[in-house]
């Protein structure tokens, strides 16, 4: 999910930047610094949207470059426990999917990609062996984050599935919700079947 996060904190305008209009330092400094962070409290950090607030620079002795009390706004992309997304199968692989969701990437488990039987094939396609469905990258998909592990920052793993009513490849929800459908009858066999009685 996208979030707006209010941040506060002190921001250091080096001495290469003073020529320049304050906001636009602190800006510059500001996206350097968060842009592309990831953390467990704000997730990925995409950009830095706004400026709210800068106060009064302080310069601390033996560093020729001033602090400025900044309140910002971050955008930033924070994945959460059951949350449906949206993305495109990014790669494949023996054990499963990696979807793109924008800011971060997904692993869908060879087991959690459909309701069948499922095959890799040398083709990085994954096909299930009653239904015929195939998966492969390009796909567009909807899944449900089933885990978050934030163990490494770096790298945090998001855990998806496609298993669950509604979830999978869009030509799939679409093909389910088209024979799920009951028929509706049409006005004119209403009609017919009034005159009738």
């Amino acid at each position: 999910m996208f979030y707006k996060v209010e941040i506060q904190d002190h921001i250091r305008v080096p001495p290469a930047l003073l020529n320049e209009p304050l906001d636009k330092a602190v800006l510059t400094q500001l996206r350097d610094k968060f842009e592309g962070y990831i953390s467990r409290d704000f997730g990925n950090v995409i950009d830095v949207s706004e400026i709210l607030e800068i106060g009064e620079g302080v310069i601390i002795p033996g560093d020729g470059a001033p602090y400025y009390k900044t309140k910002f706004v971050l955008l930033s992309f924070k994945p959460e426990l059951q949350e449906v997304v949206q993305g495109r199968i990014k790669d494949m692989a023996d054990f499963g999917a990696f979807i793109n969701m924008g800011p971060m990437d997904g692993m869908i488990h060879i087991s959690q990609t459909m309701d069948d039987f499922v095959s890799f094939s040398k083709e990085k396609v994954l096909t299930g062996r009653d239904s015929h469905r195939t998966l492969k990258v390009g796909d567009e998909c909807r899944a449900r984050i089933i885990a978050i592990s934030f163990k490494d920052i770096s790298n945090p793993k998001i855990g998806v599935t496609m298993r669950q009513q509604g979830l999978g490849k869009l030509e799939w929800i679409k093909e389910d919700l088209e024979k799920g459908a009951p028929a509706a009858p049409k006005k004119e066999e209403k009609k017919e079947t009034k005159k009738k009685k």
